[in-house]
C-alpha cells in the first residue's frame, strides 16, 4: 500500500517509515502540513497517519481540508491528545482511527490493516472506474471506451488507472515512475512517455479526441471526454 505519514518527530518519523517499508508498505513522509496536504490532493494513497500536533497546519486541519476536497482515503490520528473530546474531534473531522501516543507498532501496523480492509469492504461491490465514456474493470482487469473493448498491456492498463483516479490532478513524470513503474525520478528514462503515447494510440486516436493532456514543463492531466 502506498501510506502518507505526517510526523514532524525526527526520531519518531523515520521509525514509522522504515517499519511500515519494512512491512512491504511504499511511505511518502512529511513533517509539514501544508506539504502532505498537497501531496495528498494530488495523488492517491491507501491511508494516511497524521499526528494531530505539527507546525503550522496541524493533523486536524490537514484532514479537514482532505475531506472538503472529496479525499476519502482512511485516516488515522497519531496525538498525545488522549482526551475523550480530543477523540471525538478528531473522528468528526474525518478521521477512522486514533491511536495515542506512545504507542506500539504492530498495533499501528493493525490498524492500518483494519481500517484499510473496512474501506476495501465497503467499495468491494464498486470494482469499475468510470471516467466520461471510459470504463475500467479492475477486477476482470478489462477497459472500454464507448462499449468498445480496448486492448491494453499490464502497464498501459495501470497507467490509465492512475489517470482515471487522479482526473484533473496534474501527474508528473516522477509521480508517474514512483506509482506505475517504482522507479525513482531518472531524468534520462523515457519510459513515461513511450507508455503515454501508446496509451494515446490505443484510447484517442480511434476515437479522434484528447483525453491526456500534456502540461509544458509540469506533467500531465487526465481529462475524461
Amino acid at each position: 500500500m502506498r501510506l502518507l505519514v505526517l510526523e514532524d518527530d525526527t526520531t519518531l518519523g523515520p521509525w514509522i517509515e522504515q517499519g511500515l517499508n519494512e512491512a512491504g508498505h511504499v511511505v511518502d513522509l512529511f513533517a509539514d502540513g501544508k506539504d502532505a496536504l498537497i501531496a495528498a490532493t494530488t495523488q492517491p494513497y491507501d491511508a494516511l497517519i497524521l499526528d494531530r500536533m505539527v507546525p503550522g497546519l496541524d493533523g486536524l486541519s490537514v484532514l479537514k481540508a482532505l475531506r472538503q476536497a472529496k479525499v476519502t482515503a482512511p485516516a488515522i490520528f497519531l496525538t498525545a491528545l488522549g482526551e475523550i473530546e480530543n477523540r471525538v474531534e478528531g473522528l468528526q473531522a474525518g478521521g477512522d482511527d486514533y491511536l495515542v501516543k506512545p504507542f506500539a507498532f504492530s498495533e499501528l501496523s493493525a490498524r492500518i490493516e483494519a481500517v484499510t480492509r473496512r474501506r476495501s469492504s465497503s467499495e468491494k461491490e464498486s470494482a469499475l472506474l468510470e471516467a466520461g465514456d471510459i470504463t475500467i474493470d479492475l477486477h476482470k482487469r478489462i477497459c472500454t471506451r464507448q462499449g468498445q473493448a480496448v486492448d491494453l498491456n499490464p502497464k498501459e492498463f495501470l497507467l490509465l488507472e492512475v489517470f482515471v483516479r487522479s482526473k484533473g490532478r496534474v501527474q508528473t513524470r516522477t509521480m508517474l515512475l514512483e506509482r506505475v513503474w517504482s522507479m525513482n525520478f531518472d531524468p534520462t528514462s523515457s519510459v513515461v512517455e513511450t507508455h503515454i503515447s501508446r496509451l494515446r494510440a490505443k484510447i484517442e486516436k480511434p476515437f479522434g479526441d484528447t483525453v491526456i493532456r500534456t502540461i509544458r514543463g509540469s506533467g500531465y492531466v487526465f481529462e475524461s471526454a
